[in-house]
């Protein structure tokens, strides 16, 4: 007789108390609050191995750095002895914040921004209709036809008509060309809170996104202080804050002039900052104000603001930050752009509240 025989479920020996997945995640996350500075990240790691006995005496973090370079995640200077990131590292650190914060999400072949659009598209759809006229012979849907075939005409004497003829209906798939714009200014570590990390978060986890997920698009990311500036996208681990001010003009201008070079239809900017811009540039002065809402700097926020609202060019805001002065000024931007806002705090990014004044909906996930 077959079936099945149970036995005592004995669990493999682990090689130490962490492996080296296990001391990977910690790794990571580190380097994303060191701003990729690999020497530190290990002097913390050290200490919180001594602090939580991570390792034994089978896997310390000696086997654990040598596992790194022998991986390809680090990669060592021959002449100064000192360790560097790789871009294998840089693109595991993107992909643990895109799963951090967005979950894990399968990638796609290529681009998926739907449209209401059917006919002479690039993607096979699963519609089906009635042949017409200028159909490609490729779009019959060869099964559907012959079962429509054998219902009109019967099996005996099988015939097969334009009337029984189905398609397969293609969809238009848009691309789009998104603009990311990162706050560096000092208020992002203001009053002992780091805002940039979970800033960097969401800016590596968005841009994994877009990469994977949506490849056809474009993506240029910016960042702002005093002035604004273009980065790549490997380089946002590395991001620090600066003695600046949040010249959020500047930002919004330079956006606006990269998108306005882009052939695609459909534009959008993404913005990451802790709250009220402080700063705008006259001529070649700037003109600051910390202590609040500037009426002056304001003004020309929002009138940005509108100006992309008549451009079709959505704004969505990532608030990070729980103060409600601060999530104040972002509600007014976003009104003023019909655009959508996300609010984190800086506990946990796995709890955002999304805005979309667009539709006039607020979501807690």
């Amino acid at each position: 007789m077959k079936g099945y025989r149970f036995s005592q479920f004995i669990p493999p020996e682990k090689s130490g108390k962490a492996s080296f997945e296990d001391l990977l995640k910690i790794f990571m996350q580190m380097m994303v609050i060191t701003s990729g500075d690999v020497a530190e990240t290990l002097q913390w790691l050290v200490e919180v191995d001594k602090q939580h006995n991570l390792t034994d005496d089978k896997y310390g973090i000696g086997d654990f750095i040598e596992d790194l370079k022998r991986k390809g995640y680090l990669e060592e200077n021959p002449v100064k002895g000192s360790l560097t990131l790789t871009a294998k590292s840089e693109q595991q650190i993107r992909r643990s914040a895109l799963e951090e914060i967005f979950g894990k999400l399968k990638k796609s072949g290529k681009g998926e921004h739907h449209t209401r659009f059917t006919g002479t598209g690039d993607e096979v759809g699963t519609d089906r209709r009635n042949f017409e006229f200028g159909d490609a012979p490729e779009q019959i849907a060869l099964t559907d036809s012959l079962k429509n075939a054998q219902i009109h005409h019967g099996t005996s004497d099988f015939m097969l008509t334009q009337d029984d003829l189905e398609v397969v209906d293609n969809e238009f798939k848009t691309q789009s060309s998104t603009v990311l714009m990162i706050d560096i200014s000092h208020s992002m570590i203001l009053y002992g809170e780091d805002r940039i990390t979970p800033a960097k978060k969401v800016a590596m986890a968005l841009s994994e996104l877009i990469t994977t997920k949506y490849p056809k698009d474009t993506l240029d990311i910016l960042v702002f202080g005093n002035d604004a500036w273009q980065i790549n996208i490997k380089d946002l681990p590395y991001l620090k804050v600066g003695p600046y001010h949040t010249n959020t003009v500047a930002g919004l201008e330079l956006a606006m002039d990269i998108l306005r070079r882009k052939k695609n239809k459909n534009k959008q900017i993404f913005m990451i900052t802790d709250g009220k811009p402080t700063c705008i540039k006259q001529g070649i002065k700037y003109y600051k104000n910390s202590f609040g809402l500037d009426g002056k700097i304001l003004r020309k926020t929002l009138n940005l603001a509108i100006q992309c609202r008549k451009l079709s060019i959505p704004i969505t805001t990532f608030m990070i930050a729980s103060d409600p002065y601060l999530q104040r000024f972002v509600r007014e931007f976003t009104q003023a752009n019909n655009g959508n806002a996300y609010y984190s705090s800086l506990k946990g990014l796995g709890h955002l509240v999304f805005e979309d004044y667009r539709r006039n909906r607020r979501k807690n996930f």
